[in-house]
C-alpha cells in the first residue's frame, strides 16, 4: 500500500468514524455557548480578533453541544496544526452524510449513470456549499466570520435557517490556521485594546513560504493546506458552490461580489457561467432586500473567471460555481470614504453606501448576509444544481469521446481576416454590413475553425521514456490531487503513429473534469483586452497563461483520435515515481547519473551530506557505444556508495549508471554551497517559494536580510547569494511591495512596530540601500556568486556597472504599455546548452513572463565577460497567454552571465521558480548554485 493510499483510507475512515459517533445525537441540543460566553466577546466587536486556537476550539464545543454540525480534521498545515472542517447541516443528514457525500461524488464523476438516475439521485442529494475563511490571514473578516456562521447555523430556529439546513450541507473550511494564530497574536500583542492597530507590520508571511500565494497555488497543489483542501473539493465532497471569503472592498463600497467581468474560460461549459450570474443574482437581491447598500460587482473590480490557481477559480475548471467576495473591515474601526464614481447608482452598484464611520460587526453581517443567499439559492435551486453538475460532467465526458474544437481568440481572428479578404470592396462591402453579412463563398467553420488538424485532443501521452520521467511524474499527481483521472500503461502501445513504452501515462479528455485537462496541456489564448480602441491594455487579474505542461517541461503528444490499450486508472492522490535502478557491476569504478533529471540534484545533495564525493563532467564521456553529455554527474565508489545510491534510486526513482574505469579529464568537484537568500522584513512570497524550493531537494540555505547583507564578511559565510524577484529594489527608486505581509507604514505604524517588535526581528527591518548594494558588490568581486531574478536582476546590473541595458526600449525611452505588455505568460527561449549554466536543459525551453526584464549587451560585452545564455529567438515566442507586442523581445536576452572580479553574477529575467511550477526552469538556479561552490579538477 502506498503513502498516499494509506492517508486516503485513514481519512476515509475518519469520516466514517464521525458518522458513526453522531449516528445517534440527542433527540434535541443541549444548551449552546455563545461566542461572547466563550469567547469573552461577540465575533465583530471593536478591537477583537479570535485566533485560530479558540476558533478551533469553540468549534469542538459546538460540534459536543450541537447535533448539527461535526468536525473533520482534514489536513495538517505547514507548521504543524491540525486543520479543522466544520460540517454543518440538519441532524438527520448528519447521521447520513456518507451517503449523501457518494451522491455528490457521482454526480461530480457523472461515470456509469443514465440521465434518469442522475435525476434520481439530484431529488435524493443535499446541495453541498463550501464557505471558507482565513486563507488570507490579514483579511482578517474571513477567519471571523467562520466562527459566527457555525454559531448562527446550529443555533437559529427560523424557518428559512431550518429549510437551509434541510437542504443544504454547509462546509465550513479553515484555510490558513497558521496565519489566522499569527495575524490575531500580533494585533491582540498590546493589552490596551484602544490601542491596537491594524497595519502593516505582521514580521512574517501568514503561510510559511508563500504567503498570499496560497490562493495562487490551487492546480499546483504544493503546500500542505492546498492539498488538503483540493482533496476534500476533487476526491471527497465535490461541492457545487465554492465560496471564497476575501478582503477589501473597493474604495466607496463595502463589499465586490459576483458577476465577474470578461473574459471567460473558452473551456467552460455555459452552464457553469450562468448557474455563477444566477447565484450572483440571488447575493445582490440579498443584500438590496436586507437594505444593505454598497455591494458593487463586475466592472468596480479586476475579478474575472479567466484565470486557473485559486480556490474559488481552479473550481471552475471542475463545474463548480466559484465565488469571491472582497470585503472592507477591520476590529479597528475605519471609514468609508468619499469616491465620486461610487456615489450615483449604476448597473454595477445599484444601491451606493454613503460615507460613514464602519464598525467591524457590519462586515460580518455582510459575511453572514452572503453565506445565507447561498444557502438559500442551493436550497431553492437544489434538485437543479445537483443535476446540472452532473450534466456538465456527462457533457464534458461526451465532447472528450468525439471530435470536438475549442474555438479561442487567434483561430477566430484567422478566421475573419478569411472571410474579410473575401469580401467585396467599396461601398459593396460596407452595404453588406461585413464582417459576414455578404456571400463570401468561404465557409469559415470548413476552413479554419473546425479544421481536422485543429481538433481538441482525446487523449495526452506523456511517454515514460521522456529524459526527465520523475517531474512528469510530479505533473502527474498535480493532476491527481485536482481530482483528473489518469492511467499508466501496464505494456507497450501504439497511439498516433507512434510506439510507446510500458509506464508511460495516458490522461484521457472523456472525464467530467475535461476543461481542467486541457487547461493544463493546451495554451491559453487571451484575448486582447483593451480600455477602449487604441488605448492601453487591461490587465488580467492574475496570470493569463500558466499551461502547467509547459511549465514542468513536460513532454507529451496530443491524441486526436479514439484511443485504447494495455492501461490502469491510476488510484492515488501522490503518485509515487517508478523506483530508479543501480546497475551492478564488480568492482566498479564509479556511478553516473543524468544532469538533465531535476532530482538528480536532491540525490547530489544527500550523497553530499553523506561525505561522498561527486563530480560534475565538463567534457562528454563516452562508455562503450554510449555517449553522456558534459554535465553528467559522477560520484566514485566508496565503502558505502552503493548501498547509499540504492536508497535514493529507491525512495527519488534517480537511476545511476555503473563505470568500470573512473572518467579522466577536467571536471568539477561540488560542495555543498553555503547560500545566502535574501528576504525582507514582513516575508517575500518569491523569497518564500525559493525556500520551499530549495527544500524540496535539499540544498541547505540560511535566509539574509537587507541589514545583514550590508555588514562585512559576506564571503566567510556564503558562497552564493540569492536575489529573488523583488528582494533587492533600486535604493534610489520609490518603494514596490507585494502581498504577503510587508507593506509601506506611517511613522506612527512604524513606532509601534519598534516598540512592541519580538528581538528575533529587530536585525530584519531596513531597506535595501547603497551600502546593501556595495557589500554585493564585494562579495563578487571576492569571489562570490551572485543571482539576481526578475527585478532584483535589473538592479543588480545597474549596480555594478555591467554593459547590460533593457532591451525594450524604442527611440531611447521604456516601451510603454500600449506598445508591449506581457502580463504573466509562458514564453519560447534560445539557450546555449554550451555553458555550464544551462546543462541538462534543452535547446529551447519554456519560460514565465510577467513583466520581466529582458536584456540588451553593450558592444564591449564580451570583452568584460558578459554572454548571453538564453534569448527570445523569434518575433512570436508566446506559447501561452497574452503577450501584445511581442515582436519587440526578439533578439533580447532572457538570462546573462557575468564575470565580476573574481566571482560570476547570473542575471535571470523571466520567474525561472514561478509559483514552485516552473520544474522545467529550476536547473537555471541549481546549476548555479552547484557551479558557485564547485572546485576545478583534473580526474
Amino acid at each position: 500500500m502506498t503513502t498516499a493510499t494509506a492517508r486516503g483510507l485513514v481519512r476515509l475512515l475518519a469520516v466514517a468514524a464521525i458518522v458513526l459517533l453522531t449516528a445517534h445525537p440527542a433527540a434535541a441540543q443541549s444548551r449552546l455557548t455563545t461566542p461572547r460566553e466563550f469567547f469573552g466577546f461577540d465575533i465583530g466587536d471593536d478591537y477583537q480578533l479570535a485566533n485560530y486556537r479558540r476558533i478551533a476550539e469553540y468549534w469542538q464545543r459546538l460540534a459536543r453541544e450541537s447535533d448539527r454540525m461535526v468536525l473533520d480534521t482534514i489536513g495538517t498545515t505547514a507548521e504543524g496544526r491540525p486543520m479543522l472542517m466544520a460540517v454543518v447541516s440538519a441532524p438527520e443528514n448528519i447521521r447520513d452524510l456518507e451517503r449523501f457525500r457518494r451522491i455528490s461524488r457521482r454526480l461530480a464523476l457523472a461515470r456509469d449513470l443514465t440521465d434518469e438516475e442522475a435525476r434520481a439521485l439530484a431529488r435524493e442529494g443535499r446541495a453541498v456549499v463550501w464557505v471558507d475563511g482565513g486563507l488570507h490571514a490579514t483579511e482578517v473578516l474571513g477567519s471571523q466570520q467562520l466562527a459566527e456562521m457555525a454559531w448562527q447555523m446550529v443555533s437559529r430556529t427560523d424557518d428559512e435557517t431550518m429549510r437551509m439546513l434541510r437542504d443544504d450541507i454547509l462546509l465550513l473550511v479553515h484555510a490558513n490556521p497558521d496565519g489566522n494564530d499569527l495575524v490575531a497574536d500580533w494585533y491582540n500583542r498590546d493589552p490596551v485594546p484602544e490601542r491596537r492597530s491594524y497595519a502593516p507590520g505582521v514580521p512574517r508571511l501568514y503561510q510559511k513560504y508563500i504567503g498570499h500565494d496560497n490562493n495562487r497555488d490551487s492546480f499546483g497543489s504544493t503546500q500542505p493546506e492546498t492539498e488538503a483542501m483540493n482533496r476534500v473539493m476533487y476526491h471527497e465532497w465535490f461541492p457545487q458552490i465554492v465560496y471564497n471569503h476575501h478582503q477589501s472592498g473597493p474604495a466607496g463600497t463595502v463589499m465586490f461580489a459576483p458577476p465577474f467581468r470578461d473574459p471567460f474560460s473558452y473551456t467552460f461549459d455555459p452552464l457553469l457561467v450562468v448557474e455563477l450570474d444566477l447565484v450572483a443574482a440571488a447575493m445582490h437581491t440579498r443584500f438590496e432586500a436586507e437594505g444593505k447598500p454598497g455591494v458593487t460587482m463586475r466592472t468596480s473590480a479586476p475579478y474575472s473567471t479567466w484565470w486557473n490557481g485559486g480556490v474559488r477559480t481552479t473550481a471552475y475548471f471542475h463545474n463548480m460555481i466559484g465565488i469571491l467576495t472582497e470585503t472592507i473591515g477591520n476590529p479597528t474601526p475605519m471609514r468609508i470614504p468619499y469616491v465620486p464614481r461610487n456615489v450615483l447608482p449604476r448597473a454595477d452598484l445599484p444601491y451606493p453606501i454613503e460615507p460613514q464611520e464602519w464598525h467591524f460587526r457590519r462586515s460580518i453581517d455582510y459575511a453572514i448576509t452572503a453565506n445565507r443567499a447561498l444557502l438559500d439559492v442551493a436550497s431553492r435551486q437544489r434538485e437543479n444544481l445537483l443535476y446540472n453538475f452532473y450534466l456538465m460532467g456527462r457533457r464534458a465526458i461526451e465532447r472528450g469521446s468525439r471530435d470536438s474544437w475549442t474555438l479561442t481568440p487567434t483561430l477566430v481572428a484567422r478566421a475573419n481576416a478569411l472571410v474579410e479578404s473575401r469580401q467585396p470592396a467599396g461601398g459593396a462591402r460596407r452595404a453588406a454590413g461585413f464582417p459576414g453579412a455578404a456571400d463570401t463563398g468561404v465557409d469559415p467553420f470548413a476552413a479554419v475553425l473546425h479544421t481536422p488538424e485543429n481538433r481538441d485532443a482525446r487523449a495526452y501521452v506523456i511517454p515514460s521514456d521522456q529524459p526527465d520521467f520523475l517531474t512528469a511524474t510530479k505533473f502527474v499527481s498535480a493532476l491527481r490531487e485536482t481530482g483528473i483521472t489518469v492511467h499508466r500503461a501496464t505494456a507497450p502501445f501504439e497511439a498516433g503513429g507512434r510506439r510507446y513504452p510500458r509506464g508511460s501515462y495516458v490522461v484521457f479528455a472523456a472525464q467530467a473534469f475535461r476543461p481542467h485537462v486541457l487547461d493544463m496541456f493546451e495554451p491559453q489564448d487571451h484575448p486582447n483586452d483593451f480600455a477602449y480602441p487604441g488605448g492601453p491594455p487591461v490587465p488580467p487579474y492574475d496570470n493569463a497563461g500558466w499551461t502547467l505542461a509547459f511549465q514542468m517541461g513536460i513532454r507529451f503528444d496530443r491524441i486526436l483520435e479514439g484511443l485504447t490499450g494495455p492501461f490502469e486508472e491510476i488510484p492515488d492522490w501522490n503518485v509515487v515515481p517508478p523506483a530508479g535502478t543501480v546497475t551492478r557491476m564488480n568492482r566498479a569504478a564509479g556511478y553516473l547519473t543524468s544532469h538533465a533529471v531535476n532530482d538528480a540534484f536532491t540525490a547530489a545533495n544527500r550523497l553530499l551530506a553523506q561525505g561522498e564525493r561527486v563530480y560534475w563532467l565538463t567534457r562528454p564521456l563516452s562508455v562503450g557505444e554510449t555517449t553522456y553529455p558534459a554535465g553528467t554527474l559522477y560520484v566514485p565508489a566508496g565503502a558505502a556508495t552503493r548501498g547509499r545510491l540504492e536508497t535514493i534510486a529507491s525512495s527519488l526513482g534517480v537511476s545511476f549508471t555503473a563505470v568500470a574505469r573512473a572518467p579522466s579529464g577536467d571536471a568539477l568537484q561540488l560542495r555543498p554551497p553555503r547560500i545566502g537568500l535574501m528576504d525582507q522584513y514582513g516575508g517575500s512570497m518569491t523569497s518564500g517559494w525559493t525556500r520551499w524550493i530549495l527544500e524540496q531537494f535539499d540544498f541547505p540555505y540560511e535566509r539574509t536580510f537587507p541589514p545583514r547583507v550590508g555588514r562585512d564578511g559576506l564571503n566567510d559565510r556564503y558562497d552564493v547569494l540569492v536575489f529573488p524577484d523583488g528582494t533587492l529594489p533600486d535604493p534610489n527608486s520609490p518603494p514596490r511591495f507585494r502581498f504577503g505581509g510587508g507593506g509601506p507604514e506611517t511613522p506612527s505604524q512604524a513606532d509601534s512596530i519598534e516598540r512592541t517588535l519580538p528581538p528575533e526581528y529587530r536585525d530584519q527591518r531596513g531597506r535595501v540601500t547603497d551600502t546593501t548594494l556595495a557589500a554585493v558588490r564585494s562579495f563578487v568581486e571576492n569571489g562570490g556568486t551572485v543571482v539576481a531574478i526578475g527585478g532584483s536582476a535589473e538592479t543588480l546590473a545597474g549596480s555594478l556597472g555591467l554593459p547590460v541595458t533593457n532591451h525594450l526600449v524604442e527611440n531611447g525611452q521604456s516601451l510603454g504599455r500600449s506598445a508591449f505588455f506581457v502580463p504573466g505568460s509562458i514564453l519560447r527561449a534560445e539557450v546555449d546548452t554550451g555553458q555550464a549554466l544551462a546543462a541538462g536543459i534543452p535547446a529551447q525551453v519554456d519560460v514565465f513572463f510577467d513583466s520581466s526584464p529582458a536584456f540588451a549587451l553593450g558592444a564591449d560585452a564580451s570583452g568584460r565577460g558578459v554572454r548571453r545564455v538564453a534569448w527570445y529567438g523569434s518575433a512570436t515566442p508566446l506559447r501561452s497567454g497574452w503577450a501584445w507586442g511581442q515582436d519587440h523581445l526578439n533578439g533580447g536576452a532572457a538570462i546573462v552571465e557575468a564575470t565580476v572580479g573574481r566571482g560570476r553574477v547570473y542575471l535571470i529575467g523571466p520567474e525561472v521558480l514561478q509559483r514552485g511550477q516552473s520544474h522545467g526552469t529550476f536547473k537555471f538556479l541549481f546549476n548555479a548554485l552547484f557551479l558557485g561552490a564547485a572546485r576545478p579538477e583534473r580526474m
